[in-house]
């Protein structure tokens, strides 16, 4: 990689760095730092909410998925829309009211409204464990990116680069930092993959007619892909957008409930289908790529799904672009990095811990960023599939935490014990069927058993005997 293009990078890095600073200082409680005064627009909200969800690690991930199969890689993100769309319908109505006057910060403290302290703190454990894997997939996603385009740069090696940087970055500047930067995040990202990266792709290996010509028929159409693969992305990624604490804290974030709602839309749309497709088809170039050589056979050789969409902008792009376009990824990465760990760090202060909400607890959100941050990177030096180190914490979160938010929105009075139970039992079937190997039917994933005994367990103690008290 030539000099010019470290040069945009650093530079890149050094001014994130910078806002952080700059943030750091106008922070003066957690209030600010994990939900930034509660003053956020719908464009900053909406950019922040699709950056932060599609990111980094779906950015290489669907990378990936249009290698394998092409442009059927992209319902992975309709799921999104879906999701959001929803979110804004059903969830934004229910809970934005409620966490403005009580000036919640996290995703358990609503569930500690509805269910009592105890639902609250298991909650907050699953959130942040859950939150801290998704951490971990994303730092695995810059270090796939950097070490893809920089020759001798191991993985490892450039995961701890990634993760310092995003450690650093998040645990200076805070929420306001990461909304702000996310905006101009997505339209670095957005613009470099659609004005740089797209065409310097096709004009490498020749245009759409040699694309068409080199890759198999099904790999352009949209059915290549199993029902039970869309089925269980649906049960992995749509009820994220109802039990995430990154979500939630935009929500809590937010100016109005209105603008909460627009927010969301516009994240729909910017999933489906504009980075959905966007991702995929650099994916499917990059296969094209190594069969027609412009990728050399001796760099292609051992490459896995996700790292040959980087590998091929390393041969494509002039000097310049390459550096451009490693910053737009940079960003991406950031953007949910940043967010993620912002989330587990929100959930052992207010929700494990129970810091209460004093100058000092700056200071502990802080450093508990820092040491949550070290274990994320830990973390990522041993993991090697960014997507399925994503749906996996995608689906434990899930598979414990969706059954009581469908029961604050649908129950008048949920009970504390239908909202533990749901979560014990969802947590603990994924558990058993992921790390049991027992093959599901149809090839389901753990996530969709995880989610159906919660919620069966969830209405029928719903049912059962008297109210109860929360505790």
């Amino acid at each position: 990689m030539h000099i010019a293009d470290f040069i945009i990078i650093f530079v890149y890095i050094i001014a994130m760095l910078m806002v952080g600073l700059w943030f750091h200082r106008k922070n003066q409680s957690s209030e600010d730092y994990y939900v930034g005064g509660r003053k956020m627009t719908r464009w900053h909200l909406g950019l922040s909410v699709v950056a932060t969800d599609v990111g980094g690690g779906f950015s290489i991930g669907l990378g990936g998925l249009g290698f394998a199969m092409g442009l059927s890689g992209s319902w992975i993100l309709f799921t999104g829309l879906i999701g959001a769309w929803l979110t804004a319908v059903v969830l934004i109505p229910r809970v934005y009211k409620i966490a403005f006057t009580e000036k919640f910060q996290t995703f358990p403290e609503m569930l500690s409204h509805h269910y009592g302290k105890k639902v609250a703190f298991w909650a907050g454990i699953i959130s942040a464990v859950g939150y801290l894997g998704f951490t971990s997939s994303q730092i695995l996603a810059g270090a796939k990116l950097t070490s893809g385009t920089i020759d001798g740069l191991s993985v490892n090696n450039a995961a701890l680069i990634m993760g310092i940087i995003a450690i650093v970055y998040t645990a200076l500047g805070g929420i306001k930092a990461v909304i702000y930067t996310d905006t101009v995040q997505w339209a670095i990202l957005l613009s470099g993959l659609t004005f740089v990266g797209v065409p310097f792709a096709l004009h490498s290996v020749g245009g759409l007619d040699v694309l068409r010509a080199s890759v198999d028929k099904e790999m352009l159409q949209l059915t290549n892909i199993q029902g039970s693969v869309v089925v269980n992305w649906a049960f992995s990624i749509i009820p994220i957008w109802f039990i995430g604490m990154t979500l939630y804290q935009r929500i809590y974030a937010a100016s109005s409930k209105k603008e909460a709602q627009k927010a969301w839309f516009l994240a729909g749309l910017f999933e489906y289908p504009v980075m959905a497709f966007l991702g995929v088809f650099l994916g499917l170039m990059a296969k094209v790529s190594i069969d027609q050589g412009v990728i050399p056979a001796a760099d292609a050789a051992g490459i896995d799904n996700e790292t040959a969409m980087p590998m091929m902008l390393k041969f494509i792009l002039p000097t310049g672009a390459l550096g451009i376009i490693l910053a737009a990824y940079f960003s991406a990465i950031l953007s949910t990095a940043d967010s993620c760990l912002m989330a587990s760090s929100g959930n052992f202060v207010r929700d494990i811990f129970k810091v209460k909400n004093t100058k000092s607890s700056l200071k502990v959100s802080q450093i508990m960023t820092f040491i949550l941050g070290g274990i994320a990177l830990v973390l990522a030096l041993f993991m090697p599939s960014v997507l399925d180190l994503m749906l996996l914490s995608y689906s434990f979160m899930v598979s414990g935490l969706l059954a009581p938010v469908v029961g604050f929105i649908f129950f008048k009075q949920p009970k504390p014990m239908a909202g533990l139970l749901s979560m014990a039992s969802g947590a603990a079937i994924f558990g058993f069927f992921h790390f049991s190997g027992i093959d599901l039917p149809y090839q389901y994933a753990p996530v969709v058993p995880g989610v159906l005994a919660s919620l069966i367990v969830l209405f029928i103690v719903q049912k059962m005997g008297k109210a109860q008290v929360r505790e």
